[in-house]
Parts: C-alpha cells; sequence; structure tokens
C-alpha cells in the first residue's frame, strides 16, 4: 500500500504545527512521511488481532464518579444578602451589551 500525502498536507499540518518550512523542505518531508507512514501501517499489518477483545480502555474502571446528590442551596434573599445594587430580586451589574 502506498501512501499519498501531498504538499498541500504537508503545509497544513506545518501550519497547524506553526512551523515554517522552506518550499524544499515541504517536498522533502511529503516523500518522508509517505515512507514512514507506509512503513507503520505495513507493522500494523503484521499484528495478529483476531482473538483480542475490543476494549474502550485498559484500566477496568467503569465508573468512579460519585452519585449527583441535591443539597439545600441559598434562598434568593439569602444570595443577595451581601450583593453591592439589588434590582426587582436580581443583581445589579455594570450593561456589558449594547442595545
Amino acid at each position: 500500500m502506498k501512501t499519498k500525502i501531498t504538499l498541500e498536507d504537508v503545509k497544513h499540518v506545518a501550519a497547524l504545527a506553526d512551523l515554517p518550512l522552506a518550499d524544499s523542505e515541504i517536498k522533502k518531508f511529503t516523500s518522508q512521511l509517505s515512507e514512514v507512514i507506509d512503513y507503520n501501517i505495513s507493522l500494523l499489518e503484521k499484528v495478529t488481532t483476531r482473538d483480542v477483545k475490543p476494549t474502550a480502555h485498559i484500566t477496568g474502571i467503569s465508573n468512579i464518579l460519585r452519585k449527583d446528590e441535591t443539597e439545600p442551596g441559598l434562598t434568593g434573599q439569602e444570595a443577595l444578602q451581601n450583593s453591592k445594587e439589588i434590582h426587582n430580586d436580581f443583581f445589579k451589574v455594570k450593561a456589558i451589551l449594547e442595545k
């Protein structure tokens, strides 16, 4: 199998990595990346996975999060008690959006 990495692919990856590359480097890396990918694919094709169970992760941990439990919160009046300004039972803040 021959992987075809294009000049545009290399330019795109270089831009994502913020790597300035000369045209000569782009041409060189295009060829090299194709060879590297082909080599790694050939290695993967040799691996026998017929009897391997599919896994999403290898830790065996399924759920370590605690159960969500509600607790009583502040009343509206308690929440507003330390506010500098209140308007109609809401916090009053400076406008940040234009009308």
